[in-house]
């Protein structure tokens, strides 16, 4: 057998002269992940505080939290809350509400269609509303009166004043004049 200076190979496969690979602990969720997951566990009706997130993730998290743990969540607080992924109100974080569209929701669309329901091929959109009644082309052309209520007409015929203005109002009532009655 030749010894060419490379390291010979143990039953199990593994290389010797190399240590053997320890299991690799399992990856922590992302700071990011953990705040939403603490705030949506223990978040009352207005939010949860800093120290009650902290506790939360180091109850769930046993072992295997950073030394500078307290500042990495004051970080991602303080980013998550400037970027309106939590919602920062009196020391109190919250995860934003969702907030609905006016209007009823689309219609969901069918596997593999895409883009918008209506193309360009179809033709032109029909205006809103009924439409127009047909017109006969050999009736007279109407004239079209002007909105609103005509104006009164004043002494039977004519729209025109005649150069008496009448008051608005009920006429005043009329008292009968009575003779000077002497008192004897």
């Amino acid at each position: 057998m030749a010894d060419d200076g490379s390291a010979s190979a143990s039953p199990t496969g593994s290389v010797s002269g190399s240590p053997s690979p320890s299991p690799s602990p399992s990856p922590l969720p992302s700071y990011p992940e953990l705040i939403k997951a603490a705030i949506a566990k223990i978040g009352g009706p207005n939010g949860s505080t800093k120290a009650a997130i902290s506790d939360h993730i180091q109850a769930s998290l046993c072992s295997g939290l950073p030394a500078d743990h307290a500042a990495l969540l004051s970080s991602h607080l303080a980013s998550m809350s400037s970027s309106g992924e939590l919602t920062f109100i009196d020391d109190l974080y919250s995860l934003p509400l969702i907030k609905r569209g006016r209007g009823r929701p689309p219609k969901p669309r069918l596997p593999g269609e895409t883009g918008p329901r209506r193309t360009p091929s179809d033709g032109p959109r029909r205006p809103r509303g009924r439409p127009p009644k047909p017109r006969d082309p050999s009736a007279p052309e109407k004239v079209p009166r002007p909105r609103g209520r005509p104006p009164k007409s004043i002494n039977g015929g004519s729209a025109e004043p005649t150069g008496e203005k009448k008051q608005r109002g009920r006429p005043p009532k009329v008292r009968p004049q009575f003779a000077e009655v002497g008192f004897v």
